[in-house]
């Protein structure tokens, strides 16, 4: 549908950005914090690891600044739970503590609006030890967790997100260090700790309304919504079934308090259905999110399978890329959409199909906790970063979500990846996401000095304008330091 004159954003929208603990704080095992899956994965050769990163953790301030200096209204981050209890389930350390009380502080003095990621892919090395996700320990520790975060942090903290990406944790296990197995064994060992991750989210979201009423909490899923390679009735549902698998099976239980009924289907088929204690679905039921976030960066495409070898690409890629699975479909190209540097295809318009589609399912406001563009960004000669494909970017897909707007989605808030340059978890440092550049390379940490990139100027301008400027050229913005 075309409009002729879409709304704008609302007064209260969220305008933010994004980043993890694990990937932009560094100061790894400083001041009591314990080691978490990251600090002990195996890193791809030539990439740095996630000592150092961006040492947000020790510019806190200096980066809020920088925030405020955007006009961000809302800062999306995770709390190390390592930080706050080293090895997952024993004592709590003040010394993590008191640093995020620094950072909620910074942020509320700054007027942007703190939004705490509670779990984004580092859970504590002692517990992985138990069995990870799969071991009620690890359950009842992310309970209590949650409970000291709720407690310290709950007078100062509105909007609360329970798992980052849990979607991608059991998809790509071995890859984002959910799983050391091979096979149908990881198959097993995946579908297990997603049970268990979806226990403790729903504890979790329980625990929030009960000591937190005025509090808001929901899941961070990645959603790439699946188109068909044709109108043919076998494509069609090649990509309903990839749909259920990799997306509704994620919202579906978090919301509904279910399993979505064709994913069970396909575990039971596989033998991969993970074993159900007695009252466990009684609490999954009993727990309903506020809202819905989730992490958009494209969308996919789907092809009935064949059978055979032929469903699974050998093409090396990340959790972006559309893979196949035998049997049950057989990922293509959309031949209709570019590409990055990456491989990833952009899809503003499946940006809007995806606001859509999540909308008309469960009624929920809906966050966006990440979208963005990662490329080789360089500090040019004048002493500036010129990403303008990062604010075309941007900008389209700002586009289409006012699009969605117009289109009746209620949308709570817009916080892109990322905020400051951080450290890829596949292409280290040398892949850039964020507004404000960090003066390091991937193993030299230089003076590791804060540079806003043209594209913070730019965002700058939409966030005051609240949307109206965002297709004006961002160098007319350039050294408005306010």
């Amino acid at each position: 549908m075309q409009y002729r004159q879409p709304p704008p954003f609302p007064e209260t929208f969220l305008w933010g950005a994004s980043t993890s603990a694990y990937q932009v704080e560094g100061a790894w095992d400083e001041d009591g914090k314990g080691p978490s899956v990251q600090d002990v994965i195996e890193h791809p050769e030539g990439t740095t690891d996630f000592k150092v990163t961006a040492d947000h953790y020790h510019h806190v301030e200096e980066d809020v600044a920088l925030m405020k200096q955007m006009g961000l209204r809302a800062y999306r981050f995770s709390i190390a739970w390592t930080r706050i209890i080293p090895d997952g389930d024993g004592r709590v350390n003040p010394a993590g503590v008191a640093f995020y009380h620094r950072l909620i502080d910074a942020l509320r003095d700054a007027g942007i609006e703190p939004i705490v990621t509670m779990y984004h892919f580092d859970l504590p090395q002692a517990l992985q030890e138990f069995g990870g996700w799969a071991s009620p320990r690890t359950v009842t520790g992310f309970v209590e967790f949650a409970r000291v975060l709720f407690s310290e942090y709950g007078a100062k903290v509105r909007y609360w997100l329970t798992i980052n990406e849990q979607n991608m944790m059991i998809m790509h296990g071995k890859m984002l260090g959910t799983t050391q197995l091979d096979g149908d064994a990881a198959r097993r060992d995946l579908y297990q700790q997603n049970h268990g991750m979806f226990l403790a989210q729903a504890r979790v979201m329980i625990l929030c309304h009960e000591m937190l009423p005025e509090a808001k909490i929901g899941p961070a899923p990645n959603i790439a919504y699946v188109y068909p390679a044709s109108c043919r009735p076998e494509d069609v549902l090649a990509a309903d079934d990839l749909n259920a698998i990799r997306n509704w099976l994620y919202t579906d239980l978090a919301v509904r308090g279910r399993y979505n009924s064709t994913v069970w289907a396909y575990l039971v088929e596989k033998g991969w259905a993970p074993q159900i204690q007695a009252g466990e679905m009684e609490i999954l039921d009993a727990a309903r999110p506020d809202f819905l976030a989730f992490n958009y960066y494209t969308t996919a495409t789907a092809a009935a399978p064949t059978g055979d070898a032929s469903d699974e690409s050998t093409r090396p890629g990340d959790q972006q890329m559309i893979r196949g699975e035998i049997g049950l479909y057989k990922g293509v190209d959309n031949p209709n959409l570019p590409r990055n540097a990456f491989g990833w295809e952009i899809d503003p318009v499946g940006f809007r199909t995806t606001f859509r589609a999540l909308w008309d399912r469960y009624h929920l406001p809906l966050l966006v906790t990440e979208n963005g563009l990662g490329a080789f960004d360089t500090l040019a000669d004048d002493g500036r970063v010129h990403d303008d494909y990062r604010i075309d970017y941007l900008r389209r897909h700002i586009e289409q979500m006012r699009l969605a707007l117009a289109d009746g989605v209620e949308i709570l808030g817009y916080c892109p990846w990322s905020a400051i340059d951080l450290v890829s978890t596949h292409q280290g440092f040398r892949k850039r996401y964020g507004f404000i550049y960090v003066n390091r390379d991937e193993f030299d940490l230089k003076d590791l000095r804060r540079v806003r990139k043209d594209s913070s100027y730019w965002y700058e301008s939409v966030i005051a304008s609240r949307g109206a400027s965002v297709n004006e050229a961002a160098s007319e913005y350039f050294g408005s330091e306010s």
